[in-house]
């Protein structure tokens, strides 16, 4: 099931591929803490950026492996590819469309301690 999502200005339009019944994270790590997100892990092959990738601004930190996406216009980080799978991308499920999903269970995350956690399995 597809399923598209933007920032808040609408510049940046993505779509993930993702069951209706889907698992997300709420991690409390020090940037996911502050901004809020809530982790949507996809494989690459899942997702697509539809509009916006000149709106697009990147933040790295510490390691410089996970590659934060931000519009550079309304400040909204609708994904990211993250340090512990670099292999996909982790959607703020926040920045979706809600209207297909039929059941949505949050989990949280020691993103804190990420290094001594399992890893987050791609939602397929």
């Amino acid at each position: 099931m597809k399923h598209k999502g933007s920032c808040h200005c609408g510049a940046i339009v993505i779509e993930v591929s993702a069951p209706a019944d889907i698992e997300i994270h709420e991690c409390n790590c020090s940037m996911c803490e502050r901004t809020g997100f809530l982790h949507l892990i996809v494989a690459r092959e899942n997702f697509q950026l539809l509009q916006g990738q000149q709106d697009l601004t990147t933040y790295t930190f510490n390691t410089g492996v996970a590659q934060h996406y931000f519009c550079k216009h309304c400040g909204c980080k609708p994904y990211y590819i993250p340090r512990s799978n670099p292999d996909g991308f982790s959607v703020n499920f926040r920045c979706l469309d809600k209207s297909q999903f039929t059941k949505v269970v949050v989990k949280p995350f020691d993103g804190q301690n990420w290094e001594q956690q399992a890893k987050i399995e791609f939602v397929s």
